[in-house]
């Protein structure tokens, strides 16, 4: 039916004669000649129509946007002043000789010539999706998806699918439940990850695993997360953590060198420890050149207990940020920098701007100043490495407030002051903290099945609150690209995990048994990764959201408004699955 994408018709085709399929983005009428350009998923072509050829002329005259037609006709090269250098399509034109409508087209419900709301956008999802810019994105989510097989079997992984339906994975988030209808009363839940299934195949001897599989999360949405979104998920045996951090780095550099032309180099590594203190956060942006600078031994002796009081307790912190060119920064500003902080909990902003360095004490304008004496202020001054027109700002409460309320500033001024250099900045965060501890009792930081790093069981058990897991995560420009661990492959070190963890026998073997019995017979050594491809190719392609990398996604509320999902089941279904729904009444809100 055609010879040809519309936007693969370039100089080569000039003087044969071509068939196109696809929908008219454009329609012009310029002194008796008409104009269209045809789109599909590989660009546009433009195409003239001659009064000269009356009866096509006459439909070429009938139509319009978006309806979706063939035409035949003969390549010929535009003159040179029409020439778009910018079109791949651009240095030609088609000669319309005939032409189809194979469907017209009511006026559509968006208006690609404003902005619309993202809602509508995803009512008519599959109108939206033929903007150029859409087609685009999935077209180079479908090649970046084939590219990542290609290197994942060329290093001898298997791609081997895993259940939907299955037992509660231990990811940390809410599960998707579906009723049995064959087991009354009973539930499978969807998978937040093949986790425990893959484990299960490295204990079979498939050595090699890899997935781009669907992955489900009932979950607070943002714009990184979906209630199902995919993962590229690899599992090797007998690879430690360096051997699964090498070949994922290097599909990853060669990734974005096919895709992008984009030299990424060496992946440095950086500690979980030096993550949070240096930039607030375990995937911090390293384009971003700003570093929190902890001041807590130089505001231990001063009379403020508002920095003295945090910078004596061992669990607070005294740190600042020092900003170039931020004191320029009026009040009305830093009183905004200070409410954005207290959403991390911070109680306020403190600051001192730098006038005059030179002076010392004297050349700074502060409300904080006359607590500080000049000594502590000329400390101060020499360990941020200030100049003159900059500001430092501070942040004095307990350590976790203190490092998630800089981390955000740091991100936020360094927006705002366009601090960023370079494009890409990859690395790897590691070392992280085996567990995390709540009202006293310890969770796992990554999930139950994540090794120690260089530690016995005995060990582990002795000091659990200092630990670090064999775990790592790909960074790249503040985004978690990846993460992943060595897992636990001897039944010993998982009883003393899940000791520690609080889990009873009774309740691991009632979520777990199956993967705590295949333990006994010869377990491997195996290690993993999941990538999230949403986030990897939102990143790739400079969208603002995963949602727009997606062909189907779901709002913030979790709901398709394509197909208004989810909906009321009938009657029928719910008796077959023992499920009894019950409306709500006036009196439950109340």
């Amino acid at each position: 039916m055609r010879t040809d994408y519309c936007g693969n018709i370039d100089a080569s085709f000039i003087d044969q004669t071509v068939t196109i399929n696809g929908w008219v983005n454009k329609r012009r009428d310029l002194g008796g000649v008409i104009f269209l350009d045809i789109r599909d998923r590989e660009g546009i072509v433009q195409v003239v129509f001659d009064p000269d050829v009356e009866d096509v002329f006459a439909t070429a005259n009938s139509v319009r946007n978006e309806f979706c037609v063939s035409i035949t006709g003969r390549v010929r090269a535009r003159p040179d002043s029409q020439v778009n250098a910018d079109m791949r399509t651009g240095a030609i034109e088609i000669l319309g000789k005939g032409l189809e409508i194979f469907n017209k087209s009511a006026a559509l419900p968006l208006d690609w010539n404003q902005e619309n709301s993202e809602e509508q956008r995803l009512k008519y999802r599959y109108l939206d999706l033929r903007r150029p810019v859409m087609t685009e994105r999935l077209v180079f989510r479908s090649k970046v998806t084939a590219a990542v097989r290609r290197f994942l079997e060329d290093q001898d992984f298997l791609d081997i699918e895993t259940p939907i339906l299955t037992k509660a994975t231990p990811e940390g988030a809410r599960d998707y439940l579906v009723p049995s209808r064959t087991h009354k009363g009973q539930f499978f839940a969807l998978p937040q990850s093949p986790q425990l299934f893959k484990q299960l195949l490295m204990m079979s001897g498939m050595d090699k695993y890899y997935q781009i599989v669907k992955c489900f999360r009932d979950e607070d949405l943002r714009a990184d997360r979906q209630p199902e979104f995919t993962q590229i998920d690899i599992e090797t045996t007998f690879l430690d953590a360096d051997g699964v951090m090498a070949i994922t780095e290097k599909m990853i550099r060669e990734l974005f060198q096919t895709m992008l032309n984009v030299d990424l180099g060496d992946f440095p590594q950086m500690t979980y420890a030096d993550a949070m203190r240096l930039y607030g956060s375990d995937k911090p942006d390293l384009r971003n050149p700003l570093q929190i600078i902890d001041v807590a031994q130089i505001m231990s002796s001063v009379e403020f207990k508002v920095f003295s009081g945090p910078a004596n307790d061992p669990k607070g912190r005294v740190a600042m940020l020092c900003v170039p060119g931020g004191a320029s920064l009026s009040r009305k500003q830093l009183d905004e920098y200070a409410n954005f902080v207290g959403i991390y909990g911070a109680k306020g902003l403190a600051w001192m701007k730098i006038n005059d360095i030179a002076k010392g004490a004297e050349g700074v304008q502060s409300p904080i100043a006359k607590f500080l004496t000049p000594e502590v202020i000329e400390q101060l001054l020499a360990a941020s490495g200030a100049n003159d027109g900059d500001i430092l700002l501070f942040g004095s409460d307990t350590y976790h407030v203190v490092t998630e309320a800089l981390g955000a500033l740091r991100l936020k001024v360094g927006n705002d002051f366009e601090l960023n250099e370079g494009d890409w900045r990859p690395l790897w965060v590691v070392d992280f903290p085996m567990f995390e501890e709540f009202d006293g009792q310890y969770h796992a930081l990554h999930h139950p099945f994540t090794a120690p790093r260089d530690m016995t069981p005995e060990q582990l058990a002795a000091d659990p609150a200092n630990a670090l897991s064999n775990a790592y995560d790909m960074v790249l420009n503040g985004v978690e690209l990846g993460g992943g661990s060595v897992r636990i492959h001897q039944q010993d070190m998982q009883a003393t995990v899940f000791d520690i963890l609080g889990i009873s026998k009774e309740e691991a073997q009632s979520k777990f048994g199956f993967l705590l019995e295949a333990l006994q017979y010869g377990t491997p050594p195996h290690a993993g990764l999941a990538f999230g491809l949403d986030r990897l190719v939102m990143l790739m392609t400079n969208a603002t959201s995963i949602r727009d990398v997606m062909a189907f996604p779901k709002t913030t509320t979790a709901a398709c408004p394509l197909t208004s999902a989810p909906g009321v089941a009938n009657a029928e279904q719910l008796t077959e699955l023992a499920i009894a729904s019950i409306a709500k009444t006036d009196t439950d809100s109340e």
